[in-house]
């Protein structure tokens, strides 16, 4: 064996893509010393894919001050790549669940503005060319304060401005463009998505993703509602219906808002953008075996998830692929029918979940320790 590429996701909450690699790298080179190890960190459109794109592309972080989910000031990162033009935007560094604390989640009163000022920021630095990560967000507002941010007014019967959130959808009656930002005309946006969601009903935005920022199931009736009269205003006034389309209901419905309101914009799957970017098949044309992982791997990691895309392309060139988890779920082995040869956990004991990210360092220090020392065992044959 000559060369291991190393491709993980981060361990959410835990460990960054780029540390994932780095630790897996340091543990199979004491085991392995004379195997070419090449790290490419990872992401799927969520937190983590900002890094990995800069990092891949030798590009630029940028930071600006933009409004966070409920209206305080964040300081948000977004990236320039290396061609100078292109600019990546991760919903999560303005938009994102995280900034908010548990017991202060109302998707409600959520926005998306922040999202918006990061746009604009990027516009104002020449950026014509857009990626849009849109995983780990907060909101259900259609990404409706997002393009208020960047012009677009939306008015109730009275012509009045519709107050931030997406419950104020339900009020929607006229979408003003006026003001909306000419320079997205000259734009080209790929939107990171990894769902296949509408927008509305039962596997909409609110009905599976409101729960998770913190609807009761009654505002997800009244969430539902006012996304549907969004969709019902978009379609009378600029002819576009997205309230059906796979992928509208991302990111409590900023994928609609993308499609509707964006003149060139494709979704695609998240991991797919960062496999082209970070040039990974280039890397695996000459490797042995594929090193990937995240979280949790368990039976969602078969959807759109960072270690089935780098296992899928492996497979193209005919590569065995181990994962490396921070934890394993029941479903698990849903994962070998789609291109992981092999699993490991890196959960050595019964703990808390505050234990296994607190541990979570030394917890897969160890765990590719033993998978370095297996490969290196079976060069002995």
């Amino acid at each position: 064996m000559k060369k291991i590429v190393i491709a993980p996701d981060s361990f959410k909450e835990s460990l960054s893509a780029k540390e994932v690699a780095s630790i897996i790298a340091s543990a199979f080179e004491n085991i392995l010393p004379h195997v070419e190890l090449v790290q490419v960190p990872m992401a799927d459109g969520g937190e983590g894919t900002l890094e990995a794109l800069i990092d891949a592309t030798n590009g630029q972080f940028h930071t600006a001050t933009v409004r966070g989910p409920l209206g305080a000031p964040v300081t948000a990162q977004w990236g320039m790549l290396g061609d100078g033009r292109t600019a990546v935007i991760e919903m999560a560094s303005a938009s994102g669940l995280a900034l908010i604390a548990a017991d202060a989640r109302n998707p409600l009163l959520t926005s998306t503005e922040g999202t918006g000022e990061l746009i604009r920021a990027a516009l104002d630095a020449g950026a014509r060319k857009f990626i849009l990560a849109i995983g780990g967000s907060a909101t259900n507002d259609g990404g409706s304060g997002m393009l208020r941010a960047l012009g677009v007014q939306f008015l109730d019967t009275a012509s009045a401005p519709l107050a931030a959130g997406g419950a104020a959808l339900a009020d929607l009656a006229k979408i003003d463009l006026s003001g909306f930002d000419s320079r997205l005309l000259e734009c080209e946006f790929e939107v990171a998505c990894d769902v296949d969601n509408p927008l509305t009903g039962a596997k909409g935005a609110s009905a599976i993703f409101g729960p998770q920022k913190g609807a009761t199931p009654e505002m997800v009736k009244q969430l539902d509602a006012a996304l549907s009269n969004y969709a019902r205003i978009i379609r009378q006034q600029l002819g576009k219906d997205v309230e059906h389309i796979a992928g509208a209901g991302a990111a409590g419905g900023m994928g609609a808002a993308a499609l509707a309101f964006f003149f060139r914009c494709r979704l695609r799957r998240g991991v797919d953008i960062v496999l082209d970017a970070t040039g990974l098949a280039q890397h695996l044309s000459d490797a042995d075996l594929v090193i990937t992982g995240e979280g949790r791997l368990d039976g969602q990691t078969i959807f759109g998830k960072t270690p089935i895309g780098v296992a899928q392309l492996a497979k193209q060139f005919g590569l065995p692929v181990i994962g490396i988890g921070g934890c394993l779920r029941e479903d698990v082995d849903e994962v070998y029918a789609h291109g992981i040869d092999a699993v490991f956990s890196c959960v050595h004991k019964a703990m808390s979940l505050q234990e296994a990210l607190g541990d979570a360092r030394e917890n897969l220090q160890r765990t590719a320790r033993n998978v370095a020392s297996v490969i290196h065992l079976m060069r002995l044959k």
